[in-house]
């Protein structure tokens, strides 16, 4: 038996004006709300002693240095050496329609407008809460153990990069994605559930560049939909069984099934360049399996919740055995590889190639730059070594064949560009291995990576360990393809930042990691480096706060477009009011809910609240206007199986206004429409 604590919290922060984290598209800013973030913890401890393992998988595109800086101090503050960089392990689902702002480090400074203190003290408030949540909890359970396959729901966004890897390798999987999902299911000691942890390898790039809905994305639906079946009655973010969907090594991996098309022609582009005949690569998208977006969201993320609940509920193997953690930091950029006993190599400072600035099928770039690229361009190199100044000798000739593109590790104004000191990290559960990688291994990085350490265990006295990876942990630093993929210089390979052997060398540190668990020798391992913490300015290109305003002769609240008298079920209700900016509601109420649905009960007189903002069934837009003014509308996408009855939809904001020279007071307001009657089909 262990000690079994889960706990979730929200993470959401600004919904408008921030720059959305993941596509690194400065058009994409947030403007409304189609589902809410939220942090899981679960923590698992040793009754006997003090070992714990803590974690978290936070609906946000990835785990930042600062983030996972601050979030370590709080624990510090509040527990001492309860939970410390070793046995937490902070890890982001990758959604790609998450709040940005969270990073010290200049190259996602630039992305993201800044560091937006709100929206890094959202996310760090909101793991500190989930795992406070955990924490207090703590009881008596049981973990189990299963493992399938989910179908239809990936596609290898790179496959001509995978091709790369030697036959007698790719000959040895059925496929070019890694389909096994992993399920731990925690009960009590009554058999009663707590929660689930599933790792399964798919980007949540479902909602594509265009979005400006804050949301979870596909593996955020799966969640939400595990959640509200155990949790029934309850609104979405109620209730206590926590359902994390967590990332693995999907760097390679699209849930948009339908692959790669020319939005302009509909032809194929599923070339080694990702490139249309006319209007070259912008035109290359890859699209879900869905009419929209909307609809290829929740398509993957059913999919995903289906599979995970069918391993959920048969999974009969229990994880028996002891807890143990190892740590450490490492500078990246001068790592040293053993290939075999005379041969070493090095790893690179960090740099970026051509075709980062491609993007991928998933989201293109800019600019007219393809992937697969291994020349240089004269036009983009010159301005770059205008502006940025140009990669060092070294630098080119380490990195090679990538032609390098912005030589971040290079750069350091006003701060670095990218990170050096990187976080390596396991932690075992019994039999359970999970290795907390900082970025995102392609599907051939992870497999040679999780063999590699599957090995050292079993030449250690620990055979037969199940190995998971957790992606996007502690840090971000890109991609890790491996070194035949590296050669294709494809999206992937140019985000690969160390180098060419970037692979070979997190190898050897998880090596090391697993060889020191399995020796219980973790607590004699260097530390390494500390990572820097950067004293960023707050000065960020959000646009400021101002005073909000209202229409002449309105109020905030008021409705300006009223809901129909009736709908039937699987319409659209829509209403329309004098809105405020909604990052004056997220500075003033952590857990604010923007709107509710509700219905009214005849029996009491009351109205019921059905729906909040975490559902997936409303959309809060906002909509900026002139001098302080702006809308919001809310739509509730009536789903199959509403009980037919008299229904209202309600706003709930905050306007800021002048008290006098000095001081802006934040008021709440809200607003409802008239009532409406919702009929069957």
């Amino acid at each position: 038996h262990y000690l079994l604590g889960v706990g979730r919290a929200d993470c959401t922060g600004p919904v408008a004006e921030i720059p959305l984290m993941g596509y690194a598209n400065p058009e994409q800013v947030g403007g409304g709300l189609l589902s809410r973030l939220y942090s899981r913890a679960f923590i698992v401890a040793d009754p006997e002693d003090s070992r714990r393992v803590v974690f978290v998988s936070a609906d946000i595109g990835m785990v930042s240095q600062r983030l996972r800086l601050e979030v370590l101090k709080k624990l510090k503050a509040k527990y001492g050496d309860l939970y410390r960089q070793d046995n937490v392990i902070l890890s982001g689902t990758h959604t790609h329609s998450g709040p940005g702002g969270y990073f010290q480090y200049t190259l996602f400074w630039i992305t993201s407008k800044g560091l937006i203190r709100p929206s890094l003290n959202a996310i760090v408030n909101g793991i500190v809460k989930s795992i406070d949540t955990a924490h207090q909890n703590v009881k008596k359970g049981r973990i189990l153990i299963n493992r399938g396959t989910v179908d239809n729901s990936q596609i290898n966004r790179s496959p001509f990069s995978y091709l790369e890897n030697p036959a007698s390798e790719r000959s040895r999987y059925a496929s070019n994605t890694d389909k096994e999902m992993v399920v731990l299911k925690m009960v009590d000691e009554e058999g009663q559930d707590l929660g689930l942890i599933s790792w399964f390898a798919v980007h949540p790039v479902s909602m594509n560049n265009s979005n400006h809905l804050v949301n979870s994305d596909n593996v955020g639906y799966a969640s939400y939909l595990f959640e509200q079946e155990k949790n029934k009655g309850m609104l979405p973010g109620e209730g206590s069984f926590v359902a994390a969907f967590a990332s693995s090594n999907l760097g390679d991996v699209s849930p948009n099934t339908r692959g790669p098309f020319c939005v302009n022609t509909g032809e194929s582009c599923n070339n080694p360049q990702s490139t249309c005949s006319t209007g070259g690569a912008t035109m290359c998208m890859a699209m879900g399996p869905g009419a929209d977006m909307f609809e290829s969201t929740r398509i993957i993320g059913q999919n995903i919740y289906l599979k995970a609940r069918e391993l959920y509920e048969e999974a009969s193997q229990e994880v028996k055995g002891a807890l143990s953690t190892a740590h450490q930091w490492v500078n990246m950029s001068s790592v040293t590889v053993e290939l075999n006993s005379t041969h070493t190599v090095q790893t690179c400072k960090p740099a970026l190639g051509h075709s980062f600035a491609a993007g991928t099928i998933d989201g293109v770039g800019a600019f007219n730059f393809t992937q697969g690229s291994v020349e240089g361009d004269p036009f983009w190199d010159g301005i770059r070594d205008m502006l940025l100044g140009e990669p060092s000798n070294e630098t080119r000739a380490c990195h090679r064949p990538k032609p390098i593109l912005f030589s971040t590790g290079e750069m350091s104004w006003p701060h670095p560009w990218h990170p050096d000191i990187v976080d390596v990290q396991i932690a075992t559960i019994g039999s359970l291995a999970i290795v907390a990688v900082p970025g995102e291994f392609t599907t051939m990085s992870g497999r040679r990576l999780r063999e590699a350490v599957e090995r050292e265990f079993a030449s250690h006295g620990r055979p037969g360990m199940d190995v998971v990876i957790a992606g996007l942990c502690n840090v971000y630093t890109h991609y890790i393809t491996t070194y035949e993929e590296y050669q294709a210089q494809r999206y992937e390979a140019a985000s690969t930042i160390y180098g060419p052997h970037t692979l070979a060398a997190y190898i050897q540190l998880y090596r090391g990691l697993a060889r020191a668990i399995a020796t219980n020798t973790a607590q004699d391992l260097p530390p390494g480096p500390e990572p820097p913490l950067f004293n960023v300015s707050n000065i960020t290109l959000v646009p400021s706060l101002v005073v909000d305003r209202a229409l002449a002769n309105r109020t905030f609240g008021d409705v300006l477009q009223e809901v129909r008298e009736h709908y039937r079920v699987s319409e659209v209700a829509e209403v329309t009011f004098v809105g405020a900016n909604p990052r004056a509601s997220a500075e003033n109420a952590t857990e604010h809910n923007f709107l509710t649905v509700e219905r009214h009960n005849s029996t009491s007189a009351s109205w019921d609240v059905v729906q909040n903002d975490a559902s997936w069934d409303t959309r809060f837009y906002w909509t900026k206007g002139t001098l302080g003014r702006s809308n919001v509308t809310i739509e509730w996408h009536i789903p199959g199986g509403t009980e037919p009855g008299l229904y209202r939809i309600r706003y709930f904001g905050h306007y800021r206004k002048r008290a006098s020279i000095f001081n802006i007071v934040t008021v709440p307001f809200e607003g409802t429409s008239s009532p409406f009657e919702v009929t069957a089909l």
